[in-house]
């Protein structure tokens, strides 16, 4: 029997444990990937700590996941031996339901996450459904390519769907492992972008991504400081902190739109301010499997690209540690190989 290494979470809250299992086999529909690389996500919180309902131990987290197929079930179209895909956090849904009828994949009842309902990439080998899988353009290396599939997919996905058009003001609040890839991705697509962070030190950074202007919310009031460029069309929160987002959606212009990626309990907004202005607060998910492709052709043709640290699979605990302690500069990326 062939085996490989995962890094599983053997029940919430308990340590990563690196095991040897044996390589699965693909079930029809699906293939079987061989691990290169695996972004370590905050959302992989939610299978170390136990708070995704319905989740059954021990579990593999990961669904930033670039690899080649090496296996491939019977009836999964459009996947063959040898090509390098990514596994994102969509990991397939029943395809029948109304919601899937409609195109609205993300709503299915049915909805698979990856590295959630089954196991993801912190491993040698996955195994995942032939319509969860993204096919990698020429010129991203994996461990380039894999925060691409959820830190890139989120904001890409958001922007593009945001209803801004290019010379449009867009801010992007939140310099950390998403918002230093939306403020690419918005000087990229052509918006008149502003950063927002907290701390004058951030300033290059965001410049050096692409934004045209910079806000330090520690030493001015964000949302004076839109109104002052005419106004946000769009927001892109991609912080975890309410009271951060609070502070900055005053500055939205009319019709504006604050689109919230950051995970958070509560905000607080002025709803005379959203009537007055025709104004909007929206929340956005990731995206699909060809979501995924896009964003990632997108990347390869500008030259977008994620800040990473990378570490070998047996330093898994490090790897997460980093990511959540909120230190990583600006994501932490399993390397199998």
């Amino acid at each position: 029997m062939k085996t490989m290494r995962v890094a599983q979470v053997p029940r919430p809250q308990a340590p990563f444990e690196i095991v040897e299992r044996a390589i699965p086999e693909p079930a029809a529909g699906w293939v079987r990937i061989k691990v290169q690389a695996c972004g370590v996500c905050h959302s992989d919180a939610l299978t170390k700590e136990g708070t995704f309902e319905g989740l059954s131990y021990p579990r593999v987290p990961g669904h930033e996941v670039v690899g080649v197929i090496d296996a491939v079930g019977s009836g999964a179209a459009g996947c063959e031996v040898g090509q390098r895909v990514g596994v994102g956090w969509h990991g397939g849904s029943c395809g029948h339901c109304n919601h899937c009828r409609r195109g609205d994949f993300f709503a299915c009842p049915e909805t698979r996450t990856t590295g959630v309902t089954y196991d993801g990439g912190y491993a040698e080998y996955m195994v995942a459904p032939a319509g969860a899988v993204a096919h990698l353009p020429d010129g991203l290396e994996p461990t380039a390519a894999a925060p691409l599939l959820c830190a890139g997919l989120t904001t890409f996905n958001a922007l593009r769907n945001s209803g801004a058009r290019p010379g449009d003001l867009v801010a992007i609040l939140g310099l950390g492992g998403l918002g230093h890839l939306g403020v690419q991705f918005a000087a990229k697509m052509g918006f008149h972008t502003v950063g927002i962070a907290r701390g004058g030190d951030k300033e290059e950074l965001a410049r050096r991504l692409g934004a045209d202007h910079y806000i330090d919310s520690r030493a001015s009031d964000p949302a004076d400081e839109l109104q002052q460029l005419g106004g946000a069309k769009v927001i892109l929160a991609t912080v975890t902190a309410g009271d951060a987002m609070s502070a900055v959606a005053g500055g939205l212009g009319v019709r504006g739109s604050l689109i919230v990626v950051g995970a958070v309990n509560e905000m607080q907004i002025s709803p005379l301010f959203l009537l007055m202005g025709n104004r909007r607060v929206q929340g956005w998910y990731s995206g699909t499997s060809i979501d995924s492709e896009d964003t990632l052709a997108f990347s390869a043709r500008t030259g977008v690209r994620s800040l990473n640290e990378c570490f070998p699979l047996e330093k898994v605990a490090d790897a997460y540690e980093h990511m959540i302690s909120g230190k990583a500069r600006f994501r932490a990326v399993l390397t199998m190989e």
